[in-house]
């Protein structure tokens, strides 16, 4: 994957040629700044929770030009009613008797009204919901994500270098991310990801049941947010784990320690996930084993999911949008074809490939080989490999799947760092400067990014709906409640849905509508004739920097005439 722009790489190449000439200054001042770090680092708890608190504080410096962000993306909705219904108390919502009006993507109103992805992310913004906000929960997961990170990397690798991976972590998976910088990120995951793979050589040691504990919070992490890519991650660690259990790797800790202390936690803390998992989905669908996400591809979905997999029959829809995206794009994009495939696959790559690379980790393509004879990290790359395949064979990929996996993908940058740090050239230290080389530009295209104002790397990841945030504002600052009813036109933009709502559906201040047929729309106006009523037409608004109008309308939507009014 070439990078966005090519200074990146001739910076490495002008770089390297200096750290190799012999006019480049002494290493004197690097290597104190080295001694400083190193006492700070080889600190065990300490920079685990400075790194969590400084993810935050870094982000929180930086919202003068990356405000808080808007929500746009149609899953962002899905998580943020998920947030609202924790807030309120329940695990669903009952099904609201005018629901066709209401329906949107990734929710589901029959049997209840809910969210039909997993909670883990509900959780965390639920949590900033409390707080006052759900993007104050999207920073809590962020900095869990790089503490996790640096407390991982510590039972892998030496202290100094897994802080150099936290960092790594928060500069270019976090702060300038979407996963940052939306409510459908990567964070939660990741952090899972990290807990698991953490625990794992730490029971293998010292057969604790304090890592035995945080082995099993990592998997029920991975089964609450990324379902199946969890499943990938955790099957060779499982192999691994009933290969120590039974003895069959060497291990001083006896067989009924093993036991005792590692394996009868986690099988019960287990089935008590496994149980309110269960629990969960029985409230949202009515089967304990039928996933909310299930639920929603059985009820709306006719493409595949997987490469090898085929088109069920089209589906008859109650709107012209769901006929549109998932009888059009859904089931356009990929045909079951080699080429289609090929196609598919060239797509995941651009759109992770940026985000988990950057122009100057060049040179660290050298010691790629070294990371291959490396026998420690033969693990590693066992379980990125399962991962990697896993995701490649669905139809769908963003760079957010991957999550479970990104605390790999850092053992493995910071492993062929230590590879090229050893590398002299004369005597003179070549390798070490490469790596801080590395590092520096890193850290330079981030800044340069908040400085640009971009939220991601990607155009759209954290696109945002401002026209539909204008108008919440307006109406939230008017008197009375408030039903909007959304008139999209034949050429709407199907990623630009307004009819998104939160758990209250009836007591919140703005109900947003989709504009039905003449007797639905009679239905929806009787409902809710205490509310002052509006329609909007997105599609009239753009480019995004005029403002929209909604306009009131008489109570019969077929043939009367509109009026327009500002909303003031």
């Amino acid at each position: 994957m070439l990078p966005a722009s090519p200074y990146p790489l001739l910076c490495v190449i002008l770089l390297c040629l200096l750290a190799i000439l012999p006019v480049f200054p002494s290493l004197s001042v690097a290597r104190k700044a080295d001694r400083a770090v190193l006492r700070f680092a080889n600190r065990r708890a300490l920079p685990i929770f400075l790194l969590f608190l400084g993810v935050i504080l870094v982000r929180l410096a930086l919202i003068p030009t990356l405000p808080i962000p808007v929500p746009g993306i149609h899953d962002e909705f899905g998580y943020l009613l998920m947030a609202d219904t924790f807030v309120h108390g329940r695990l669903a919502n009952p099904t609201h008797p005018l629901w066709v009006s209401f329906e949107t993507f990734h929710v589901n109103f029959v049997p209840t009204y809910s969210s039909s992805y997993p909670p883990a992310q509900g959780v965390f913004l639920a949590m900033g919901q409390l707080f006052g906000h759900p993007w104050i929960g999207v920073l809590l997961s962020n900095g869990a994500m790089c503490a996790s990170i640096v407390w991982m990397l510590q039972a892998w690798i030496p202290r100094r270098w897994a802080f150099l991976g936290g960092v790594i972590a928060a500069v270019q998976f976090s702060v300038t991310t979407y996963w940052m910088n939306s409510y459908w990120g990567g964070a939660v995951a990741a952090t899972g990801g990290a807990l698991a793979l953490g625990a794992m050589p730490r029971i293998v040691r010292n057969g604790k049941t304090r890592d035995a504990l945080l082995l099993s919070l990592g998997v029920v992490i991975l089964a609450n947010s990324r379902p199946w890519e969890g499943f990938l991650f955790c099957s060779p660690l499982a192999l691994y784990f009933l290969w120590w259990i039974t003895g069959k790797t060497r291990t001083k800790i006896p067989l009924r320690i093993r036991v005792r202390q590692v394996l009868l936690p986690i099988v019960g803390s287990l089935f008590l996930a496994a149980s309110f998992m269960a629990y969960y989905n029985y409230r949202l669908t009515g089967n304990p084993l039928l996933l909310p996400h299930s639920l929603n591809i059985n009820t709306y979905i006719t493409g595949p999911i997987f490469l090898w997999q085929h088109a069920k029959p089209p589906l008859h829809y109650r709107n012209a949008t769901f006929e549109t995206y998932y009888n059009g794009w859904v089931r356009n994009d990929y045909r079951t074809n080699l080429k289609d495939a090929f196609a598919m696959t060239k797509q995941k790559i651009e759109r992770s490939g940026p985000f988990f690379f950057w122009g100057a980790e060049w040179p660290l393509l050298l010691m790629v080989p070294f990371l291959f004879r490396d026998r420690k990290m033969r693990p590693l790359l066992a379980i990125l490999i399962v991962s990697v395949v896993g995701i490649f064979v669905m139809v769908w990929g963003w760079p957010h799947y991957a999550a479970p996996v990104l605390c790999i993908v850092v053992v493995l940058l910071v492993q062929a760092m230590r590879h090229l740090s050893t590398v002299t050239l004369k005597g003179r230290p070549v390798g070490s400067m490469l790596v801080r080389v590395v590092v520096a530009l890193l850290l330079f295209e981030a800044g340069l990014n908040a400085a640009e104002h971009k939220c991601d790397k990607t155009d759209w990841m954290c696109g945002e709906l401002d026209q539909r945030a204008v108008v919440s504002d307006q109406l939230n600052a008017l008197p009375g409640k408030h039903l909007v009813i959304v008139r999209y036109y034949a050429d709407h933009q199907v990623r630009n849905e307004w009819v998104y709502n939160g758990a209250e559906i009836d007591s919140a201040k703005i109900a947003w509508a989709r504009e039905m047929d003449a007797e639905q729309n009679q239905k929806l106006l009787s409902y809710f004739r205490d509310r002052h009523v509006w329609l909007v037409r997105p599609d009239e608004y753009f480019p995004a920097e005029r403002l929209p109008k909604p306009y009131p309308f008489p109570c019969n939507l077929s043939g009367h005439e509109e009026h327009t009014a500002r909303v003031r």
